[in-house]
């Protein structure tokens, strides 16, 4: 028990005080996230809209991430990591604040494409922030540790946000989601100081670089597809599956809070220890990514059964397998691929892999439902996995001949 305790404890050891606080920061704004994973439940039951209409709001949601990326990505190269989270983060609770007001479709599909184009610039710039704070061999560790803290508050949201939502309605929730993020913002100001670099340094740096590098590497272009292949099955986990559980086993808000609970609580506990245990024995990334979507694939494979509850539980903890191999290690790739000063447009691309899986699995998925039920969705969900582990393969063979 000791030593287990000890290898534990030993896997937060080395990281710098910055990244401590991102994470801090990170934990108080998923804290106060609460409306995102009920969202398709919002617009169903409060707001009576189809699925259809859901599916093209939460399009809206996609495509204002796939915005926000891009143009984080390129300020962040200008400007620095530090004031685009600033504006980001400080612009996004106001959005959130707004959403509540908004109750038609058109006013729903054009306020969230805003919120996430407002949001998400953030998602890049916090990435290159990783790599400035952080030495080489602690990264995945770094990454890791934020990944916990934005964990462990999306943990908390669910959880309060079901019991909030039974007892308050929905309402109250995009005020806490707007209030978390301005003091987050503050928060991280306050804690965290910018890097002495003069922006019109940075700025004429950037004008000498081949802009065009990150378009040009094939691999790097295989491994956005993985990702958004792995993005197009994860993502199923704030769009069809609240409303399968709600549908097929009857739970209420406050039930799959709890449920999605258990995926944070295994991520919390285990996964830096899990990270730590792996940087030691040196395995290669992309098996590590391979790996993570053969869990993908069993996760939603096993769904296609649906006479018994139990089966949840099992698909929600290899989910969440997946989910811990499968982020820090894409990220790792990314990060390991950058150039020097195009950090924010590799790291941009990566999280528009995601954000694209954003546009097209809540659409694909709630359309599969609405036409052939939600079995047939799992079986396509699947697919997604099976596919991102061929492309992997690929992506290690042109990595080998790469270092030859």
């Amino acid at each position: 028990m000791k030593k287990l305790y000890a290898n534990y404890i030993e896997s937060f050891t080395g990281l710098s005080k910055e990244i401590w606080y991102l994470s801090l920061i990170s934990l108080v704004n998923r804290a106060g996230t609460m409306v995102i994973p009920f969202l398709s439940l919002y617009l169903k039951k409060d707001l009576d809209y189809s699925f259809d209409d859901i599916s093209w709001i939460l399009a809206c949601f996609g495509i204002g991430s796939v915005i926000g990326s891009w143009l984080g990505g390129k300020l962040t190269d200008i400007f620095g990591f530090y004031k685009v989270m600033v504006t980001s983060l400080f612009l996004t609770g106001f959005c959130f604040i707004g959403l509540q007001y908004l109750n038609s479709f058109w006013e729903l599909c054009i306020g969230i494409l805003i919120t996430m184009s407002v949001a998400d610039s953030f998602r890049p710039a916090i990435f290159v922030a990783i790599k400035a704070y952080s030495k080489p061999e602690n990264r995945t560790r770094s990454i890791g540790l934020l990944r916990l803290a934005i964990n462990a508050g999306m943990g908390i949201g669910p959880t309060l946000a079901g019991i909030i939502i039974v007892t308050q309605g929905y309402g109250l929730l995009f005020w806490i989601d707007g209030t978390t993020c301005i003091a987050a913002i503050i928060l991280f100001c306050f804690l965290v100081k910018e890097p002495l670099i003069k922006s019109s340094k940075k700025s004429d740096e950037y004008k000498n670089l081949d802009k065009n590098s990150v378009y040009k590497d094939v691999s790097f272009w295989i491994h956005s597809v993985i990702c958004f292949l792995f993005g197009m099955g994860f993502f199923q986990l704030i769009s069809s599956l609240p409303l399968y559980f709600n549908e097929v086993f009857k739970l209420n808000e406050f039930k799959i809070g709890i449920l999605m609970l258990i995926n944070v609580l295994v991520i919390v506990i285990f996964e830096m220890p899990l990270l730590n245990y792996i940087e030691k024995k040196s395995i290669q990334v992309t098996k590590l990514i391979a790996m993570a979507c053969l869990l993908l694939c069993l996760s939603f494979f096993i769904l296609y059964q649906n006479f018994w509850i139990g089966i949840l539980l099992i698909s929600i903890t290899l989910l969440t397998l997946s989910e811990m191999l499968g982020f820090p290690y894409t990220n790792k790739f990314a990060l390991s691929r950058a150039k020097e000063g195009l950090e924010g447009s590799y790291m941009a691309m990566y999280s528009v892999s995601f954000s694209l899986a954003h546009i097209f699995s809540p659409k694909i998925g709630l359309s599969i439902i609405y036409n052939y039920g939600y079995q047939v969705n799992w079986l396509v969900t699947a697919g997604y996995g099976l596919l991102g582990v061929i492309l992997t393969f690929w992506l290690l063979n042109r990595v080998k001949k790469e270092t030859m």
